[in-house]
């Protein structure tokens, strides 16, 4: 069997590299990114090899005046902006915030890791075995002396594995998905994202309203949306597709094999891929609504497409949509993306939640946005999953 995926969305699925601000130029609105190695090489032949170090181990950002030539006839990759107002933008950032995470890639070339498939069927089918005994489970292991350190692992096991939670027997273990195959490397463009949050409002009328996150801390009215800081990513444009083998190992889709090791009922690809929509139903469901409060009508207008495209494929049963990669926050990585105040009390334990929690404020309250030539267009990450 295969599997098809095509990007709806601009995706990043990376392997935590990064383009430093040494790494690349930018040159004729497109990312230079420089074959080190070889201006290595040309400059060891003559006197200039020691100025570039020295350059290189100073500089924040490579001086283009002095070593623009490199871009221009040294480049071992060139990765154009979705949009030529990117350049600006990116010459006005500071240092630290031009690292450019990249799509994950080998030596021959990018492709989409297995492994982001996965996790997110594999959060879509904890969503589905989800209930309020699970969460009430996962709420007393914080009553006793020593809190667990990893409480989600309990839960999914619990959700997901055999009867008691215990491991090693998770349902997942019937499906094997290999890394797609390489692609182009002309389907990668370098997008602008900004982060929108909710503040409180100022008028009188709602109680909620939009702002645009700046670095260290803070945020802008929308009317200031230049000033908040943006981030720039690798990401495969809407569109591209990747192809892979996808296997159901048939030694575990028994039904005498889902009874002794207490499965519920052996992994069945339509089972998966309804968890999968309706996970991502849900999960559109809580982004239409902080689109609706923020007032963001071109995210509203994408959210409305998305939701037609897995309106289309549910009623066919064979396919469905994901929130896959980089950027698509905790909703595309919890169980419960619609957050209830049982889950909210769970999280108001845990010290990286906590202060969120305790403000009140709808959590989580930040959405990473995808700008399409200079305006808040759509979110990162949502692709449709094809097995043939």
């Amino acid at each position: 069997m295969k599997y098809r995926v095509e990007c709806l969305t601009p995706v990043l699925a990376g392997d935590g590299n990064a383009l430093s601000p040494i790494d690349y130029m930018v040159w004729k609105d497109q990312i230079n990114v420089l074959d080190q190695r070889r201006i290595f090489r040309l400059l060891a032949k003559g006197p200039r090899l020691d100025g570039y170090l020295n350059q290189v181990r100073r500089a924040d950002k490579l001086d283009f005046a002095s070593w623009g030539g490199f871009a221009q006839n040294f480049a071992g990759r060139r990765i154009p902006f979705e949009h030529s107002s990117s350049t600006a933008f990116w010459n006005r950032l500071h240092a630290e915030h031009c690292h450019v995470p990249t799509f994950a890639r080998n030596h021959n070339g990018a492709f989409l890791p297995g492994s982001a498939l996965r996790g997110a069927l594999r959060t879509a089918l904890v969503a589905a075995n989800m209930d309020a005994a699970t969460l009430a489970y996962v709420q007393s292991l914080f009553s006793s002396d020593r809190p667990p350190r990893r409480p989600g692992e309990s839960a999914e096991q619990k959700a997901i594995g055999s009867d008691s939670g215990r491991p090693g027997l998770d349902p997942m273990k019937a499906l094997a998905i290999s890394d797609s195959a390489n692609v182009s490397p002309e389907i990668f463009k370098i997008y602008l994202l900004r982060t929108a949050t909710l503040v409180e409002s100022k008028s009188g009328g709602a109680r909620y309203a939009l702002g645009w996150k700046q670095s260290p801390r803070g945020a802008v009215e929308p009317r200031r949306v230049d000033d908040s800081t943006p981030a720039f990513a690798e990401m495969a444009a809407p569109g591209a597709v990747f192809e892979g083998a996808w296997m159901q190992r048939p030694q575990w889709d028994r039904p005498e094999t889902a009874r002794q090791l207490r499965w519920r009922a052996p992994l069945s690809l339509p089972a998966l891929f309804e968890a999968a929509n309706a996970y991502a139903s849900r999960c559109l469901e809580e982004h239409r609504k902080f689109a609706e409060i923020t007032g963001l009508d071109g995210l509203a207008s994408a959210l409305d497409r998305l939701a037609a495209v897995l309106a289309q494929i549910r009623s066919s049963g064979a396919a469905c949509l994901l929130s896959i990669g980089w950027g698509g926050g905790l909703l595309g990585k919890t169980a419960l993306p619609d957050i209830g105040e049982d889950y909210r009390r769970i999280l108001a334990l845990q010290p990286y939640y906590a202060r969120a929690i305790r403000s009140g404020m709808p959590f989580p309250k930040t959405r990473r946005v995808v700008f399409l030539e200079n305006r808040p267009a759509t979110l990162p990450g949502w692709v449709k999953l094809e097995v043939t």
